[in-house]
């Protein structure tokens, strides 16, 4: 654990200076308990005494120390300069949590190869709705009970399987400010109609505005599509946008995220600003 730990503290703080443009912000690593369970997190603070605003973010399946280090550095420095506190979580089995588990993405990817499709999207939604939102959930109590976060203003973030998973947080928590969905099922959506449903039924029920993004050239345009138009169907406050193409290949469309911030950052932090920074609580 030591090792992947210094491994990934590493990376954050060599590529934080060339992902944002500026000085290296290092962030904290704190321990988020979970009933047994010790989950790891990278924790990003904006300058000043707060109480700020807050952003979970729900990383994808299936990542590597290297991945999460670019994509945590990418994000966290952002977040913290536009005024946010932001929790990078790492779920069971995943790089920090590595020894806490087994990470939803080597599930799947054992259950596809053992089962095939039918099987692994039944276990996408187990882990959607079980282990994975539990986690989830836990980080975002821990984020609530922080000192400085206005526990009123406090929001959530995610991309590929941790944009399924924080529409399914929008669902079930009533307090929360906002949620964005980067990629949000990109690489699924076309392969499983339970998802499908499940998520158009999770907008439908959601009480938090939410924000669908995704580059031209990701796995599936669809779910921003569709899930916007649902909830333009049902009058819910949201926002949608698809941004224009990434490198050559469907794989860096999916990393939008990480990959073009500059791209999203003026629409995602005028919504976020807009529903957790201007809102009345």
């Amino acid at each position: 654990m030591s090792r992947i730990l210094g491994v990934a503290l590493t990376l954050v703080s060599a590529v934080a200076p060339r992902a944002t443009g500026q000085a290296s912000i290092v962030p904290d690593t704190v321990v988020v308990p979970n009933g047994t369970l010790r989950l790891h997190a990278l924790l990003w603070r904006p300058q000043g005494p707060g109480p700020f605003p807050a952003i979970l973010f729900n990383h994808g399946g299936r990542i590597t120390p290297e991945y999460a280090a670019v994509q945590s550095a990418a994000l966290g420095p952002v977040f913290a300069r536009h005024g946010y506190v932001f929790l990078y979580l790492f779920r069971r089995g995943s790089v920090l949590s590595a020894d806490q588990g087994t990470s939803a993405g080597d599930l799947m990817a054992h259950e596809l190869e053992a089962r095939g499709q039918d099987a692994r999207n039944r276990l996408q939604l187990q882990l959607l709705e079980g282990d994975m939102l539990s986690d989830a959930f836990a980080g975002l109590e821990f984020l609530r009970r922080l000192s400085g976060v206005d526990r009123s203003r406090v929001g959530v973030v995610g991309h590929s399987f941790g944009g399924s998973l924080t529409l399914l947080m929008a669902e079930r928590d009533t307090a929360l400010g906002a949620a964005v969905t980067f990629s949000g099922s990109a690489n699924s959506w076309d392969h499983s109609m339970e998802l499908r449903n499940r998520l158009r039924a999770a907008v439908g029920h959601a009480t938090a505005p939410i924000f669908f993004a995704q580059a031209a050239n990701d796995y599936s345009t669809a779910p921003t599509e569709a899930l916007s138009a649902e909830m333009t169907r049902l009058g819910k406050p949201h926002g949608a946008k698809l941004y224009p193409a990434v490198g050559q290949t469907a794989d860096e469309g999916h990393d939008f995220v990480h990959l073009r911030v500059s791209e999203w950052e003026p629409d995602v932090f005028a919504f976020l600003d807009e529903y957790l920074r201007r809102r009345t609580p």
